[in-house]
């Protein structure tokens, strides 16, 4: 079965051609999008571990853990907590380009 997601047109318009165009990171853009459909477009949280987005993606583990890297430091569209030392991390999707 398919399931179907909404994207925001910014996503695929401008922020996929800086990733992947601007930055080189099309892989900060697969995390992106993958956390993207596991958030429901950033309504929820999701957590993962970074072997269970290489695993999903296709990614190997060091491409996603540099990929979340680029995404929380340098262009802050997700963010990343913990419930604790040995739980995976918690991420959360933000869009920054809409005011609300």
């Amino acid at each position: 079965m398919t399931r179907r997601i909404a994207l925001d047109p910014y996503v695929i318009d401008v922020l996929m051609r800086d990733l992947v165009g601007h930055d080189h990171t099309p892989s900060a853009f697969l995390v992106y999008l993958w956390l993207w459909a596991r958030t429901d477009g950033g309504q929820r949280r999701f957590a993962a571990s970074l072997a269970g987005i290489a695993l999903e993606t296709g990614l190997s583990k060091s491409s996603v853990q540099n990929a979340v890297r680029q995404l929380t430091r340098r262009r802050k569209l997700i963010s990343v907590s913990r419930d604790g030392p040995t739980m995976p991390p918690i991420y959360e999707v933000l869009t920054p380009w809409v005011r609300g």
